[in-house]
């Protein structure tokens, strides 16, 4: 394999934390000048929050304001997709791949990361599979939400998949605005405790051999000044007046 994807570990982060690090790296795959792009997979765990996409009008301020009073965050997104709910218990991946370097194909990108699901789901025998809606789901209930974005085919945004989530966070919307399904976990699945530290080796191992690309472990030496740099405000609004200037 020649394709190289770096994978980073963050542990537990908010999500506008998180938002950052994807802006960051994103923003060096959009830059027809920069080098030193890289495919980065972020594997992270949110505080409860609830998200909603660009298609999302039907939530109103008193929606947001009830949703806030159970004790989440709540961040409107520029990924595809409707409402959804992350939270402890939730493996989030956000891959950040040029995929020029893979096929430059929307539909490919989505259908591969479905698949990632589905195959990493055989590993702990859960029989999982695609439908007509978006993401992987066991029978009539979701195991998997995806929601991307996708810039000059550099992606951002990806996958929650519930381990050992608790899922009554659900029961307080309708869950990527589908009426009638429901959701599950690995846990609810299995009917044992799967943690995220469990799942995490089987899903960068189904990931390589689906997108058929080399993992390694992001280089230490980057992390500090990474984790810096996704806490200073000043920098952040550095790049955005940047951004702005370029658009």
């Amino acid at each position: 394999m020649s394709r190289i994807v770096q994978f980073l570990e963050t542990g537990r982060l908010d999500y506008q934390k998180a938002l950052r690090l994807q802006q960051y790296f994103a923003r060096k795959g959009t830059d027809e000048a920069a080098k030193d792009f890289r495919n980065v997979l972020i594997l992270t765990e949110h505080e409860p929050v609830y998200t909603i996409g660009i298609r999302d009008g039907a939530c109103t301020p008193q929606d947001v304001a009830r949703l806030q009073n159970l004790g989440a965050e709540f961040h409107k997104t520029n990924r595809g997709g409707l409402i959804t709910f992350h939270g402890p218990g939730q493996l989030i991946a956000y891959p950040i791949l040029n995929l020029r370097n893979f096929q430059p194909s929307v539909r490919w990108y989505v259908c591969q990361v479905q698949q990632t699901i589905v195959e990493m789901c055989k590993k702990f025998n859960i029989n999982a599979t695609t439908t007509d809606d978006m993401g992987v789901w066991v029978k009539n209930k979701k195991i998997c939400a995806v929601g991307i974005n996708v810039s000059r085919y550099v992606t951002t945004h990806g996958i929650a998949l519930n381990c050992n989530t608790d899922l009554t966070w659900f029961q307080h919307i309708v869950p990527c605005g589908l009426v009638g399904k429901g959701v599950t976990s690995m846990s609810e699945e299995l009917g044992r405790n799967v943690e995220i530290g469990e799942v995490i080796p089987h899903f960068l191992d189904s990931f390589g051999s689906t997108f058929e690309c080399d993992l390694q472990k992001f280089p230490d030496a980057g992390r500090f000044d990474l984790f810096n740099y996704i806490n200073d405000d000043d920098a952040q609004s550095n790049d955005m007046a940047k951004m702005k200037r370029k658009q």
